[in-house]
């Protein structure tokens, strides 16, 4: 029977043992096949957790379309989710706070990672973008709280939402478009490590950029020099944060309004760059094929693996990128080397650099071994949450 509480009937959800030890061992996900009894719960609610003796767990987000079933959100009852929302946005500003420097773009809220599943809040400026990935987080009352809180203690002139339909219509949400969702702005320009982008909250992959890769783009910038190859530049991130101190950069994508964006962000920046529009595999191979050197090659591709099915496949494309890029830089040259692919794991992803190496004939020698900047926060219980991996490496 559901547990009373404060606010009245929470339908209660008995787990599996599977289940059960998947949230002991401090995993917040309990997939559908191991949800055991639990009646008809409306979607989005707030669920009491028990294992299979009655032992409560703790207070979920129960989800009626996702296989993701149950997200936790609490070890301990909650009587209403709009409160906790507001507590948690707080505290993930107050975080952010202590440990963002050189930037006025960064990421307020990560999902899970910041104890808000389905949430996700970037700051770009004086414009803030959200994404609600769960049915929980799209009640009513929870996109006020989350709207009045990011408008009362960030202060925005624009908050805008990022739809993404895929996720909403497997959610079985209601359709919904990108918007302005308060005050009237939805563009600006920010500024990352002394370089400068302009913003459309409307437009671009994600909520717009990758934030991610802000602490990467200046420990790239250090080992800049010569000339520069930015291999999937997007619209120019690595790029602009090269051209300080390179000879020449190249920038290289298949998306023609993100290389728009690129020209303008140069400009921008008082910088001249030469963007190429094409496909990466194939400009690397001809590229390769005529012997063009470069002292520098930056590789950032999109993720290879969006599922564990996908894992060879993309550990075949990781390795004829990087093979290539590595035959084209001169010796004492510079490899940047990327996957945002969360299925690919960090010792896969070294392997397959390494056997690059090898069959290029090349030493590479490990300069810095990173990961996404401080904002996007890794849980170490959740492998989810940690999914950027990025080498810098010295070719010889």
């Amino acid at each position: 029977m559901p547990k009373k509480t404060a606010t009245g009937q929470v339908p209660a959800v008995k787990l599996s043992l599977r289940g059960a030890n998947r949230l002991k061992a401090a995993h917040p996900w309990v997939y559908r096949s191991d949800i055991e009894t639990g009646g008809e719960i409306p979607p989005g609610s707030l669920v009491q957790v028990t294992d299979q003796r009655g032992k409560f767990l703790g207070t979920a987000l129960y989800s009626s379309s996702s296989q993701i079933a149950i997200r936790m959100i609490s070890r301990e009852e909650v009587a209403d989710l709009s409160t906790l929302v507001v507590e948690r946005i707080r505290a993930a500003i107050g975080s952010r706070e202590k440990i963002v420097t050189n930037t006025d773009a960064y990421r307020v809220v990560f999902s899970e990672a910041d104890f808000l599943p389905g949430l996700i809040v970037d700051r770009y400026n004086d414009v803030v973008s959200v994404q609600i990935l769960t049915q929980a987080m799209d009640a009513e009352a929870v996109r006020t709280a989350v709207v009045e809180t990011l408008a009362e203690k960030l202060k925005p002139a624009g908050i805008v939402e990022r739809v993404d339909a895929r996720i909403r219509e497997l959610e079985q949400l209601p359709p919904r478009k990108s918007g302005l969702l308060w005050g009237d702005k939805s563009s600006t320009v920010i500024e990352m490590n002394g370089v400068r982008f302009y913003y459309d909250g409307l437009e671009g992959q994600k909520t717009g950029a990758f934030l991610d890769q802000r602490e990467t783009y200046a420990a790239a910038a250090q080992y800049a020099h010569g000339d520069a190859l930015d291999v999937f530049c997007y619209q120019g991130g690595f790029a602009l944060h090269l051209a300080g101190r390179c000879s020449s950069v190249v920038g290289v994508d298949s998306s023609r309004p993100a290389l728009e964006v690129a020209e303008k962000n140069a400009a921008l920046n008082g910088r001249e760059l030469e963007w190429i529009e094409g496909n990466a595999f194939d400009l690397l191979k001809d590229y390769a094929a005529a012997g063009r050197q470069h002292d520098m090659v930056v590789l950032d591709p999109p993720a290879f693996a969006k599922t564990k099915r996908d894992i060879d496949k993309a550990l075949r494309g990781y390795k004829e990128l990087n093979l290539r890029a590595i035959k084209m830089l001169r010796p004492g040259g510079i490899l940047v080397t990327c996957s945002c692919s969360h299925h690919v794991s960090a010792a896969d992803f070294l392997e397959v650099v390494a056997d690059a190496a090898r069959d290029a004939h090349k030493t590479l020698r490990l300069l810095e071994n990173r990961g996404q900047a401080k904002d996007h926060p890794i849980v170490l219980n959740i492998p989810e949450t940690g999914y950027l991996k990025c080498l810098i490496l010295a070719v010889s």
